[in-house]
């Protein structure tokens, strides 16, 4: 998978410059724990942290293309082209000479022989960045879905950029500066494509370049999803799900290194599960999350009506996997290093609280036994899985379905909100409210329809856009970051740009067609699984219900009181918070509690400059 990190000046010579990109790479190790790589040269450097997944030996980094002894291209590569060997063939037949096996190499040729365009032939998850040494021009490039991150800097004379923003932060020339804009985008449920929190840093937008020559930075889009009509017939458009997800498992379980399947016991995970059963030549590994005691004292809310375990025994049995229950206590959860290291991992405050926790120490104990790892991430924005697509009030909604449906809480196990403990006058300032609507029109701007989309019909394609452009971005970064710091790579078979386009242009009737969510999901896979999973209702990932978890949370918040030093505490409602934090409080304030927690460690660790 690995970490990449670069620099391009136009006007010094960076080959000398060897120290502050090792300054930028470092903390990366845990993208790339297998080996570190830099390539300097005149107005370039580049970094890389590798995780050998592709051709172990050969796929070294920073790779270059050589031609008659000079140097005509260069890589920092994240990711995995899922069709490389097809376009391998296709170079080769084109009289392309390459002499690795790995998918890094076939970027750079696919880039010499069809220029820009190139990326529109690549299927699979990625970001890096490319320099033409000729030309000295500098191209960056994400996955049309976001699944890879890439995140960069302008400077005056040319560029930072990397795969997180603490490498960019490691250089002298940036800064961890946040203004009223960042630390609304921060706290608000939403995620705005581009956007950085930090000021003066960008995301590279999914399905988007970014070219950088001596006349500046261009952005340009190479994919979007457009709105076309459906015309397949209800039978036919199962038989094509059905025959895109075997194609795209297939595709994902190429690996010179130990690959197995996260299981839930959930449709989305026990159907990838499932169909890489089929296509292993022995028992798949499948692992599972679960807390002490959850599932014998698990009770029912708002999100989470049964709990995973049975569900996930019963699908390993059923395909006969090699599975592993990874059991989490509550003092896990709570401990402050595992905390801080999830802060780490993100760069910024966590939105899922002991969910961010638990799912980073599930990697790190699957990396234990294997490298990569299958999820079913994404179906439910796919294929309309989560309980408010099929609210009406929440789908009419003049705002984000999920906000209306007042689940932003409830992921952590809590019907309480991230701002309950910030000082008023703060609130005021930030405008939530305000912020959210102004994003969420930028959003319905972007939506494509087509002529004949009017009533139910242009509404949920508007709702598919929202979760494939908005939410499932909160999930795919939070996926990629606790996954990639315990140098775990895992692979989101639903987030294949074929499978997303041509659901996305199915009708929702269609979509819907048994008055079931996912009911297309469902009728093309339901004879890979048992009955009782392939009837379940969506359960999002677990939370833990121990009250001990939330009285850690008020001990903290106590601390964080008595600290005259805590950089968090002027931005807090201090007398709201002592209310909190009493031993004998009832209010529900787990997500206000993470929140507080989180911006009290980040703005110590990053040394954060908050311009409000």
């Amino acid at each position: 998978m690995c970490g990449i990190s670069g620099w391009i000046s136009y006007d010094r010579d960076l080959s000398a410059e060897g120290m502050t990109l090792e300054a930028m790479t470092e903390p990366m190790a845990c993208r790339g724990p297998d080996a570190a790589g830099l390539w300097l040269d005149g107005h370039a450097a580049f970094g890389h942290r590798r995780l050998a997944v592709i051709d172990v030996a050969g796929g070294t980094q920073p790779m270059t293309v050589e031609r008659n002894g000079r140097t005509v291209l260069v890589t920092t590569y994240s990711g995995e082209v899922y069709n490389h060997r097809q376009l391998r063939a296709e170079l080769e037949g084109l009289g392309h000479v390459l002499r690795t096996s790995s998918d890094t190499e076939v970027v750079l040729h696919a880039y010499l022989q069809w220029g820009e365009d190139f990326a529109g032939r690549l299927n699979g998850m990625y970001a890096f960045a490319l320099w033409d040494p000729r030309d000295q021009e500098l191209l960056l490039v994400r996955d049309r879905m976001g699944v890879k991150p890439l995140y960069y800097y302008p400077t005056s004379d040319g560029v930072l950029f990397a795969s997180e923003p603490k490498a960019v932060l490691a250089h002298p020339a940036a800064h961890a500066r946040v203004d009223a804009e960042g630390l609304a985008e921060l706290i608000a449920f939403t995620r705005t494509p581009g956007h950085a929190v930090y000021k003066g840093m960008h995301e590279l937008r999914p399905g988007h370049t970014a070219r950088v020559s001596r006349r500046g930075l261009a952005v340009r889009r190479y994919w979007a999803l457009e709105a076309r009509e459906h015309t397949d017939d209800l039978d036919t458009t199962v038989a094509r799900v059905r025959e895109l997800l075997e194609d795209i498992v297939a595709r994902q379980l190429i690996s010179d290194v130990p690959l197995c399947s996260l299981l839930s016991g959930g449709l989305d995970s026990s159907v990838i599960t499932a169909l890489a059963a089929q296509r292993s030549s022995g028992p798949v590994r499948t692992f599972a999350v679960d807390f002490s005691g959850h599932a014998e004292n698990f009770s029912a809310d708002g999100l989470r009506s049964t709990p995973d375990t049975p569900y996930a025994h019963a699908l390993a049995s059923h395909v006969r996997s090699d599975h592993t229950d990874i059991i989490l206590d509550t003092a896990d959860l709570a401990d402050p290093g595992h905390r801080g290291a999830v802060l780490t991992a993100h760069d910024l405050p966590t939105r899922f609280g002991d969910g961010d926790t638990s799912l980073y120490l599930l990697f790190k104990a699957v990396r234990e036994h294997s490298t990569v790892a299958l999820s079913g991430e994404s179906a439910d924005e796919v294929f309309g899985g989560y309980r408010w697509f099929h609210d009406p009030k929440s789908v009419n909604a003049d705002t984000f379905p999920w906000i209306a449906a007042g689940v932003a809480g409830g992921f952590s196990g809590s019907t309480g909100t991230r701002e309950a403990l910030l000082d008023s006058d703060l609130r005021t300032k930030l405008d939530l409210d305000g912020y959210t609507d102004r994003r969420y029109r930028e959003a319905l701007a972007e939506v494509p329809c087509l002529a004949g989309d009017t009533g139910l019909q242009h509404r949920m394609r508007e709702i598919g856009y929202l979760h494939l452009t908005r939410f499932v971005q909160i999930l795919l970064d939070r996926k990629d970051r606790a996954s990639m710091a315990t140098g775990l790579e895992v692979r989101v078979p639903f987030c294949d740009h074929r499978l997303v386009e041509y659901v996305f242009n199915t009708p929702w009737t269609m979509k819907t067609f048994d008055g079931r969510e996912k009911s297309l999901l469902r009728a093309a896979t339901r004879d890979l699984l048992p009955p009782a999973i392939a009837q379940r209702i969506k359960s999002p990932y677990p939370s833990t219900q121990d009250p001990r978890y939330t009285q850690a949370l008020r001990t903290g918040l106590r601390a964080v009181l008595r600290d005259g030093d805590a950089p968090v505490q002027p931005l807090l409602d201090a007398a709201v918070v002592a209310r909190a934090s009493a031993v004998d409080a009832s209010q529900d304030i787990r997500p206000g509690a993470e929140l507080v927690l989180g911006l009290n460690d980040w703005l110590r660790r990053y040394n954060v400059a908050l311009e409000i």
